[in-house]
């Protein structure tokens, strides 16, 4: 029989030892995620962070083209312009002139009715005439006193006529003589009254001062036309408007602040709002000796050099003033590089720019030239096509990254 307690010990299951508890670890991924993501934090935090600016791609100037130093806008002017308009009130009876004619000096544009002054020169010439009558009467009556004078003094000596008679005759002749010459100077105011008809008459025919182009049809026949406003609104007061268009030039208004850079007889380039890809060559005439308090502006005038049937008055204009006085000599035998003034620092002399190289910035000193309007040019140190920042800020530097400034 076998032992019961060696049967129930073989009866017991054994056990593997405990091992140790491992709920350590997830406690120690999670801070070792923790520290990751706030070093990668604070590393995004601390980072360099590009710097906005404003960029501008340096130009160039081609070899033969002449620096700009003021831009400006303005309009095309006659010298010559002038609304035609009789010396006179009268009614218009004929107008020979529209729109887009040409006429020369002394043509006829219009005609008045001349009824009234027809007639004042026929009175006139009438009285004239009477009183050239009266005149050659005076004479003959003059003429026969002057015998009966010439008879009585023959005679007086034997005593044929009293002296009372010779003295009247006398006073007769002389009176005769008065009068005939009182009439001659009435025959003078006549005929001055007759030139005066005939300048009346002649101011009901309206002519062309000069020549030119009539821009504008003001009366019609049978309107009544005045030198003055009169009438209230049935009254006009010209017939056309001529423009001499050998007189047009250009005006522009130049802020006082550079007008310094304008001087008689500087190359201009004009080109017409209407036509833009046409550049015209023109010269400044002079710079009116005033300012516009309230503009602050002085007027230009500008001349062109040769004259076009395209350019016609008050069409808009862009004007360039081009370089060449005495302050700048600009060299234009060669091309050169354009940046914005903005664009340039110095520094102890040393002249330099910013340029773009991919994400960075290099602080690049440049040699300056002369100013064309508000570029400057770079004689060297810089490539046409290279971009540059304008305005840099002050803690821009070599290495410095940067974004472009959005528009």
């Amino acid at each position: 029989m076998s032992d019961l307690k060696t049967d129930l010990a073989a009866l017991r299951i054994e056990r593997e030892p405990e091992r140790p508890s491992r709920g350590w670890i997830p406690w120690v991924l999670f801070l070792l995620v923790a520290a990751g993501g706030g070093f990668a934090a604070w590393q995004w935090a601390t980072r360099e962070r590009p710097v906005e600016v404003e960029l501008a791609m340096a130009s160039m100037r081609s070899a033969g083209t002449q620096a700009a130093v003021l831009n400006g806008t303005g309009y095309v002017a006659a010298r010559r312009r002038a609304t035609v308009s009789s010396k006179i009130t009268g009614k218009v009876v004929e107008v020979n002139v529209e729109e887009g004619m040409a006429v020369t000096e002394g043509q006829v544009l219009a005609r008045l009715d001349d009824t009234t002054q027809q007639a004042s020169l026929a009175l006139a010439e009438a009285q004239a005439e009477a009183l050239r009558s009266a005149v050659r009467e005076s004479e003959v009556r003059l003429a026969e006193a002057e015998v009966l004078l010439a008879r009585f003094m023959k005679l007086f000596p034997a005593g044929l006529v009293t002296e009372m008679e010779l003295d009247a005759t006398r006073a007769n002749a002389d009176s005769l003589d008065a009068r005939i010459d009182a009439s001659r100077e009435q025959v003078r105011v006549a005929e001055r009254q007759i030139e005066l008809a005939r300048t009346n008459l002649a101011d009901t025919i309206i002519r062309a001062p000069f020549s030119g182009v009539a821009i504008s049809k003001d009366a019609q026949p049978g309107e009544i036309i005045s030198p003055v406003s009169a009438g209230g609104g049935f009254t006009r007061t010209g017939i056309c408007t001529l423009v001499d268009m050998a007189s047009l030039e250009i005006e522009v208004d130049v802020n006082e602040s550079y007008i310094n850079r304008v001087t008689p007889g500087q190359s201009v380039t004009a080109v017409l709002d209407a036509y833009p890809d046409w550049p015209i060559a023109a010269r400044v005439i002079t710079t009116v000796p005033t300012a516009d308090r309230q503009t602050a502006t002085v007027l230009v005038r500008i001349g062109f050099l040769e004259l076009d049937p395209r350019i016609l008055p008050d069409m808009g204009v862009a004007v360039t003033f081009l370089a060449g006085g005495d302050e700048e000599q600009v060299d234009v035998t060669r091309p050169v590089a354009l940046v914005p003034q903005a664009a340039i620092r110095t520094e102890n002399g040393q002249s330099y720019v910013f340029v773009v190289v991919g994400e960075t910035v290099d602080r690049r000193a440049i040699t300056t030239g002369g100013r064309d309007a508000d570029r400057v040019e770079v004689l060297a140190g810089l490539s046409a096509g290279e971009r540059v920042v304008v305005v840099p800020p002050q803690e821009l530097d070599t290495g410095t990254r940067v974004v472009p400034r959005a528009p």
